[in-house]
């Protein structure tokens, strides 16, 4: 295996810069002349905005503009939009109100922004917001998703009836009502999945600039989609035309999907900066960050499994209500439906499933896709009616899984997903071993001695990743296609960069794509660059999300690589005078097949710029390719986590004593990213599980608005994971990837609950499972816990 190849466990090239403070954020640029944009923001959930007085805000010391709602409007600007369309049962399409940058008329959620002051500091432009003066007229709120659509709710848009976007199914109705007729057993749970507020590192961020004698906008800004963004303030919004508007995203300090979306901060800078002729920054404080960031999940579902008389499997039905908040995202249409019910079949043969979603406007931050983006609901939905089911028909969890898990494949579900390759009781049963499932009694006899609860949990997740093929997304609302863009260039000292459509936030690939080009090219690692995160160098690309940059993005450098070792042998045919079939290529030499001719691809790169060898009206000099890949399937990933928790009856306190992961990649570039890949989605797991929720009081106010009521996860709220891994390789990419980034966040929260719920003795508990919910969980279920 090269040192620095496919499936080498090497340190990331861009830790070095990120540890010693040496990156480049947003908020690092500084443009001349640059100002600063403050946004006021609405206190309330829900009004009409009366009047709004900028007057004195205007005279204040360093103000240079203030502007509002009506103004954007002034200038016959669109709307933000959601970019993937779904139709209801009925075939109408979804209602999607208008989401103008700044807000008119009224306001929907707590943190609508709907003026913004431009001054010449930041604390001008600070002081100067608190003197804008608006009269509000203070309508009802509406926090609750399962409230949206009863008779007499506050209606909140007027394109949306009942604040119903769609009522959308998958399934056989008639025929799944008829399966779960047969069903010898029905298991049937509610479920809540609580609301999380994603919280990066780094916080949004905004630069913009706009030159005037070239009529040209740059923005710098925290995505991890560049090019969509620039698409969308383009095409849509209409700041500016797509050839007259650079996006760039440099370092950016975590995503985990919430910079996928475009939002009207970068716009009103985008609109300002020509409206002022300056330079405008905007950072979010960590306040700010909580009222305007996409939340994620938010779902109220109720589910029911159906077993025969032999414990398999003959039906599921579920009923999900999904919050999509005050204003539909740029992809929130698309989460709670084709990528949640589309896994509804989890790792099991599950013959008739039926799902209705219904997707409500409330008074909310809006909710978008959060690591995971779907299947994480879908799996806490099959996985805790699946942990259930074996309590209730009184077998073993893991051989109830067994019997109801898919054998052979490809397998096409019910629910549209078509799995293409899998092992699912190697990972579980890989998974047992190493977590020494067999001693779990012992262990928990050993905790009671304490005065300790002890319980485990199984977690069988699957995932479909590299979401595709354009076709495919497209016939099921996509508004863009979901490939990938890739260009390789061979300078002529033999380096190479690689200019990718994916986007890096924290995932390693200066690292793992440059061991993928020191792999086919025998290069040194280190001669290798990454370019992306910038539309004026990289021609097109959809970003990073959905764990698709290895399956999707790195797909498209091999097609681009395969380009340049076909060139690259015509050149070597010519230089070592032999014919192109007989040249062979390894470990970074080009050879003539049975003889010791040959020419390292370092000589060879510069004899292709150089061209005095070879026949240029035949080969064209130079060596730079490049390619677009459209995957033919989604991946879909898949393994077994399993958690063990003690739990104190007097206090409720929960620890996790014991956690295994075994999960199922394909391949794997490299192992150490890939393991801290799965560290830090189990961490975002069980913080959903344990300590995270979004709560809003009845008029619309998030209570949990600082970190000082938002519980995060930390370091002492984990043991060692022993992490394992099965293997079978992805038959739709060249490279065989399935993708990790977000399995440990979908995988958590149901291995959690599980080993909760067995550990306490009752399923009535709802995430987060603190303290105080677990203690009174117990004291409902357990009389004598009361005393």
């Amino acid at each position: 295996m090269n040192a620095t190849g496919i499936g080498a466990a090497v340190r990331r090239k861009e830790d070095q810069r990120f540890i010693t403070g040496k990156g480049h954020y947003t908020d690092d640029h500084a443009r001349p002349g640059q100002t600063f944009a403050s946004f006021v923001r609405s206190p309330h959930a829900h009004a009409r905005l009366a009047k709004i007085d900028v007057a004195a805000a205007s005279q204040m010391p360093g103000v240079i503009a203030v502007y509002t709602g009506d103004d954007f409007a002034a200038d016959k600007l669109g709307n933000l939009i959601c970019g993937w369309m779904i139709h209801s049962k009925d075939g109408s399409p979804m209602l999607m109100a208008p989401h103008p940058a700044l807000a008119r008329g009224k306001v929907n959620h707590v943190g609508d922004a709907y003026a913004v002051v431009i001054a010449e500091t930041l604390a001008q432009a600070k002081d100067a917001a608190e003197k804008i003066a608006t009269d509000f007229e203070v309508l009802p709120a509406i926090t609750d998703p399962a409230q949206a659509q009863k008779q007499g709710a506050q209606q909140i848009h007027d394109v949306a009836p009942d604040n119903t976007i769609y009522r959308w199914h998958i399934g056989d109705a008639d025929a799944n009502a008829g399966a779960m007729k047969s069903a010898k057993h029905i298991t049937r749970l509610d479920f809540i999945n609580n609301r999380l507020v994603p919280n990066a590192i780094e916080p949004r961020a905004a630069i913009a600039e706009y030159d005037a004698g070239a009529e040209h906008f740059t923005l710098w800004t925290t995505s991890q989609n560049p090019h969509v963004a620039r698409l969308v303030i383009s095409a849509f919004v209409g700041v500016a035309p797509e050839h007259k508007l650079r996006v760039i995203a440099p370092d950016v300090g975590g995503g985990f999907g919430s910079k996928i979306f475009i939002y009207p901060e970068e716009v009103v800078c985008l609109w300002a900066s020509k409206k002022t002729g300056r330079p405008v920054k905007w950072t979010a404080d960590r306040s700010e960050a909580f009222v305007t960031d996409a939340h994620g999940r938010d779902h109220v579902t109720h589910a029911e499994l159906g077993f025969d008389e032999n414990n398999k499997i003959v039906g599921m039905r579920v009923k999900t209500i999904a919050n999509l908040g005050a204003y539909m995202s740029t992809f929130s249409s698309a989460v709670p439906t084709y990528l949640y019910a589309t896994l509804l079949s989890g790792q099991y043969a599950i013959p008739s499933i039926y799902c209705e979603v219904d997707s409500v406007y409330t008074n909310t931050v809006p909710v978008d896709a959060y690591r995971g983006a779907g299947r994480p609901e879908a799996t806490f939905v099959v996985e805790r009616l699946i942990e259930v089911s074996a309590r209730e028909l009184g077998v073993d969890p893991a051989e109830l899984r067994k019997k109801n898990f898919v054998k052979t494949f490809p397998y096409q579900t019910v629910v549209a997903s078509l799995y293409d390759a899998g092992d699912y009781d190697a990972s579980l049963s890989r998974a047992m071993e190493i977590h020494d499932a067999k001693g779990f009694a012992k262990r928990k006899r050993e905790s009671a001695k304490k005065g300790k609860l002890r319980g485990i949990g199984y977690s069988n997740y699957i995932e479909a990743c590299g979401i595709a093929p354009s076709a495919v997304v497209g016939s099921l609302g996509a508004g863009v296609g979901l490939w990938e863009s890739a260009e390789v260039r061979v300078n002529p000292t033999g380096t190479v960069e690689i200019l990718t459509g994916c986007h890096a936030h924290g995932q390693g690939h200066e690292t793992t794509f440059a061991q993928l080009v020191s792999d086919r090219l025998g290069i040194p690692i280190d001669q290798v660059s990454i370019v992306h995160g910038d539309t004026d160098k990289v021609q097109f690309g959809m970003g990073t999300y959905g764990s698709r940059s290895g399956a999707v993005g790195m797909s498209a450098i091999v097609k681009a690589l395969d380009k340049v070792e076909a060139k690259a042998k015509k050149i070597a045919a010519h230089l070592l005078e032999a014919a192109e079939g007989d040249i062979e290529f390894k470990d970074g030499k080009f050879t003539v097949a049975g003889t010791d001719k040959a020419i390292g691809f370092g000589d060879l790169a510069l004899q292709a710029y150089i061209g005095h060898k070879f026949p240029t009206q035949e080969i064209e000099p130079g060596l730079k390719e490049s390619a677009f890949y459209d995957p033919t399937n989604f991946t879909f990933p898949a393994g077994c986590h399993i958690c063990e928790v003690e739990v104190d009856p007097d206090t409720g306190a929960t620890t996790i004593a014991k956690w295994t992961a075994v999960d199922d990649f394909g391949t794997v570039i490299n192992p150490m990213i890939v393991e801290g890949q799965v560290h830090g989605g189990i961490a975002q797991g069980v913080g959903q599980a344990l300590l995270e929720h979004a709560v809003y009081d009845k008029d619309g106010q998030l209570v949990s608005g600082s970190f000082m009521d938002y519980a995060m996860p930390r370091a002492e709220n984990f043991p060692t994971f022993e992490v394992g891994m099965t293997t079978t390789v992805c038959p739709s990419n060249p490279l065989g990837i399935k993708g990790c980034g977000e399995a440990g966040a979908i995988a958590a929260p149901a291995a959690v609950m599980n080993a909760i719920t067995n550990a306490i003795g009752t399923e009535e508990i709802d995430m987060p499972a603190t303290p105080s919910a677990v203690w009174r969980a117990l004291r409902k279920s357990m009389p004598a816990h009361a005393a």
